[in-house]
């Protein structure tokens, strides 16, 4: 079995050719049909960068339990600040995942048409740095992400801008997220629950540690540990539709480790970038043959879309 591919986006985005720029998106599109993942290195976000968001992350989840839960916001969907641990289960899991985390989402202007569906930040006091390192994060991975999408709509025959108006306000989230140490093996929860993934795509960075697991379309489940430069991008239940499987939301999962690996914390952090809510999910035309006729003949707004969803995973 082939593996999940990492490739170097470096290629696409100061290209030494357009025949090398080419064979990105063709390798990248490949890539996306076959696993709906892929690695991405040379992506321009520095370590340190990357490590002194994680750093102040992991401060707050350091924090007591009654402090962090000031940045609560029953009734939200924990749309933005803070979810407690036990809260999230994967859709059709009779079993809450073993995490808590944060949402970090865009910061709009007072006026914006869509403020009524995303609400401002929370950031909490006790960790110097937080909104800085976090939001930096943030704008870095946002801009990252419409570069993979520029790359995957020329695969599609689009003009490489197509998303840029679709995505330039999107409700997309930045998920610093805690596993707690398992002191028990003796329970029927997992780290995160096989599920798939809500959005456009999914950037993940500090996919490092072991732990991720990507479903085959054979059935097989496939460790996906990457190296600590590359952010690993997949493919979200929302780019699925709008591509008719072409590209397919594959169910993953983050397993518990054995023995004593399982008594250490594990640190991710994922950015699900989301497009603009008013956004219209519709089947690209391009994607409909008679080998694949449209599965989704009615469309949805993307704000309506999330919502639903949310209900599935009870965070709504």
């Amino acid at each position: 079995m082939s593996a999940i591919p990492t490739l170097d986006i470096a290629r696409f985005i100061s290209p030494t050719s357009e025949a090398d720029r080419a064979a990105f998106v063709a390798e990248l599109g490949a890539a996306y049909r076959e696993w709906g993942f892929a690695g991405i290195r040379n992506h321009g976000i520095a370590q340190a960068q990357i490590a002194a968001a994680y750093e102040v992350f992991r401060d707050f989840f350091a924090l007591p339990e009654q402090t962090k839960l000031k940045y609560c916001l029953p009734g939200s969907g924990g749309a933005r600040g803070y979810t407690p641990f036990g809260v999230e289960t994967a859709k059709d899991s009779r079993h809450f995942d073993l995490k808590e985390f944060w949402h970090i989402g865009r910061e709009l202007p007072p006026d914006s048409r869509y403020a009524q569906v995303m609400p401002p930040n929370l950031w909490p006091e006790e960790v110097p740095g937080f909104r800085e390192h976090g939001y930096g994060l943030y704008q870095q991975l946002d801009a990252l992400g419409s570069h993979v999408l520029a790359a995957l709509a020329l695969h599609l025959g689009l003009p490489e801008d197509y998303f840029l108006d679709k995505t330039d306000c999107g409700n997309s989230i930045l998920r610093p997220i805690h596993y707690p140490p398992i002191t028990s093996q003796d329970i029927p929860n997992v780290r995160a629950g096989a599920h798939e993934d809500i959005n456009l795509i999914t950037l993940l960075v500090g996919a490092s540690a072991a732990g991720l697991e990507v479903k085959s379309k054979q059935g097989q489940w496939v460790p996906f540990t990457s190296d600590a430069d590359t952010i690993v991008v997949n493919i979200g239940d929302m780019l699925q539709r709008l591509t008719n499987h072409v590209y397919p939301s594959t169910t993953h999962r983050v397993t518990n480790p054995p023995g004593e690996a399982a008594r250490q914390p594990r640190y991710s952090v994922p950015f699900f970038l989301h497009p603009n809510p008013d956004f219209l999910i519709d089947v690209l035309p391009s994607t409909i043959t008679p080998d694949n006729p449209n599965r989704y003949p009615e469309a949805i707004t993307a704000q309506g879309y999330l919502e639903q969803r949310l209900r599935e995973i009870k965070l709504k």
